[in-house]
């Protein structure tokens, strides 16, 4: 017993030391100011070039440009050293790898210059900037269009770090864009939008659950995730800094987007490779950890913790009678979230075409918002002649209804999931409207005209289709027009009237909610019908959403002057009104139009 309790007591120092190194917090990283950096210090950076393993080069301060990126943005400029930097250079991917001087934190490597050199010269964004991102919270803007920033350097100090160009000039590291489950064409495809944003698409993959992983520590890898689930694209940088839960990594933005709520996961580099033109890391993308919440121009930040929210995607495949089914989810935000949308549907239909085979694509599903109707999608497209993927075609209309949605004036939507089905029928459903008559050439209101339509089918036999459509009985004596068409054509104008393009050419809103607009996407024609219009030329009234046709003149002074009292320019006045619409279902995508005249006794 005794030598039990003399055994307690000689362990017990060790363990209360061990305790103490347990919940002791970590030293915080010291810091060195950017004004005591100067030219010739020697420092080290860290990265991964391969696995999860982070190795440490050596580098030498060139000089710090002064306001180089605006006022206050200042760059040290910094020569890497040893055999791998002297062979790949400044590496896609490599953005955000921590910059030790004197074991002190100096700032992040970030920029690289913009010619065609390996020459492993490259900018630092200090640290002072990049803790300064956390704080930030004005939306920094961005133009979608905008070609990568590009911030010129003095031709002299080019001239002295060895790069000879005419017009020298630093550009951030391109963001190595990792995709999983993407056909290579379809990557080609999309990679002129992507570049718009400084990513650099290159073919990755996903990892498995239980594999190594770079640690999220300075020199480590973290990804910022676009795509998640059955597909996944995720941008990958290098870590900076972490205090405690909170992650500061690639010394530069990925999208440009401000505060922001984008998935942060894992990755795995898997390895570098050298290019004259652009070296990159390929990469693995794990599983969400956490956010990032700011995207600025010195760093992203974020935290470790619970996944941001998500717009779920189903899309199911139909197609000799099996069904393919992806599921997976996309960053939300207004500027992105419909390309990402086009992306990955694109991919999806792409995947699942035969070589050549010409198809007809059956759309549709729906997207569920939360405290509002949803958005039906139901429409059919067929093959063309053009050297043009035809599912895009699909891709578009989908991706612009959500757009519209998304991106509406009136509130911030709560998208729940968007469902989406895809039935592919083989052959080419398709008929051109080559004639029409009508069995009266004289109506009274209230009777019926038979309209009867001849159509060419794509490489079939002529076929005739009877319509009947009905006068109103409050038609006015005179004229009337009986348009057949498409659903494009007939779309093309009650879009034009919904949207206000009056007699003048003046342009108004017809909608001012989000419900109003769902409404109005609902109401849209479909591509497999035939459609027969009756159009009288008296005045249409637009007041606010309402369509008000045929209406006396007596009625519209009294409405119009309303009107401007209680919301200018809420009123419009088109000449011309739609009295009626029957439709016929074919089964097939029609194309055409014709126009019919009547005469009301």
């Amino acid at each position: 017993m005794q030598v039990g309790i003399l055994n307690l007591r000689r362990s017990l120092p060790c363990f209360i030391l061990l305790l103490v190194c347990l919940v002791a917090p970590v030293a915080a990283q010291e810091i060195l100011p950017l004004d005591q950096v100067q030219p010739g210090m020697k420092g080290t950076a860290r990265t991964i070039f391969a696995g999860s393993q982070i190795e440490e080069f050596e580098l030498e301060v060139l000089g710090v440009l002064r306001n180089l990126m605006g006022p206050g943005q200042h760059i040290i400029l910094v020569r890497l050293l040893g055999e791998k930097p002297s062979y790949t250079g400044v590496v896609a991917g490599m953005s955000g790898s921590p910059v030790y001087i004197e074991g002190k934190l100096v700032g992040a490597l970030s920029l690289r210059f913009g010619t065609f050199t390996r020459e492993p010269i490259g900018g630092v964004t200090p640290i002072e900037s990049m803790l300064r991102a956390a704080q930030q919270e004005t939306p920094a803007v961005v133009e979608e269009s905008a070609p990568p920033l590009r911030y010129p350097v003095p031709q002299e100090v080019a001239a002295a770090t060895g790069v000879r160009a005419a017009n020298p000039y630093l550009v951030p590291i391109e963001t190595p864009l990792s995709f999983s489950g993407f056909h290579p064409q379809v990557i080609q495809r999309f990679a002129p939008e992507l570049a718009q944003y400084g990513l650099l698409p290159v073919q990755g993959g996903g990892a498995a659950a239980g594999e190594s992983r770079a640690p999220l520590e300075p020199g480590g890898a973290v990804a910022a995730a676009l795509v998640t689930g059955d597909m996944n694209v995720a941008g990958t940088c290098t870590i900076t800094h972490r205090v405690g839960d909170q992650l500061f990594a690639c010394g530069h933005w990925i999208l440009n987007l401000g505060s922001v709520q984008l998935p942060m996961a894992s990755a795995d580099i898997v390895t570098t490779v050298a290019s004259d033109f652009n070296s990159f890391k390929i990469s693995n993308i794990g599983e969400v950890i956490g956010s990032f919440t700011q995207d600025r121009t010195s760093a992203i930040v974020g935290r470790v913790g619970a996944a941001p929210p998500m717009i779920p995607v189903e899309l199911t495949i139909q197609h000799r009678g099996q069904e393919f089914r992806t599921h997976y989810q996309i960053f939300q935000h207004p500027k992105i979230s419909t390309l990402l949308l086009n992306l990955t549907l694109f991919n999806s239909i792409y995947n699942s075409l035969e070589s050549g085979a010409e198809m007809t694509y059956r759309v549709r599903g729906r997207m569920v918002l939360r405290d509002h109707p949803d958005v039906v999608l139901d429409d059919m497209f067929s093959a063309t002649d053009a050297f043009f993927p035809d599912a895009a075609f699909v891709v578009s209309s989908v991706a612009s209804s959500f757009q519209q949605v998304f991106t509406n004036p009136f509130e911030s939507p709560r998208i729940e999931r968007i469902e989406v089905q895809v039935e592919l029928l083989p052959d080419r459903l398709a008929a051109s409207i080559e004639n029409a008559w009508s069995d009266k050439s004289e109506v009274r209101p209230g009777e019926t005209v038979l309209v009867k339509v001849v159509m060419q089918p794509y490489r079939g036999h002529r076929l005739v289709r009877e319509v009947p459509v009905t006068i109103p009985a409050q038609a006015a004596k005179g004229d009337l027009r009986i348009l057949v068409s498409d659903a494009l054509m007939l779309n093309l104008i009650t879009r034009n009237l919904l949207l206000g393009f009056g007699a003048r050419g003046a342009v108004g809103p017809r909608v001012n909610s989000l419900d109003q607009l769902i409404a109005l996407l609902n109401r849209e024609r479909r591509n497999d019908r035939l459609y027969v219009t009756v159009f009288q030329r008296t005045p249409t009234l637009l007041v606010e959403d309402k369509i008000l046709p045929s209406v006396p003149l007596s009625a519209i002074n009294v409405l119009s002057q309303k009107s401007v009292a209680t919301r200018p320019g809420s009123t419009m006045l088109f000449y011309e009104s739609i009295l009626n619409e029957a439709s016929e279902p074919l089964g097939q995508v029609i194309s055409g139009s014709y126009w019919l005249s009547v005469i009301v006794r």
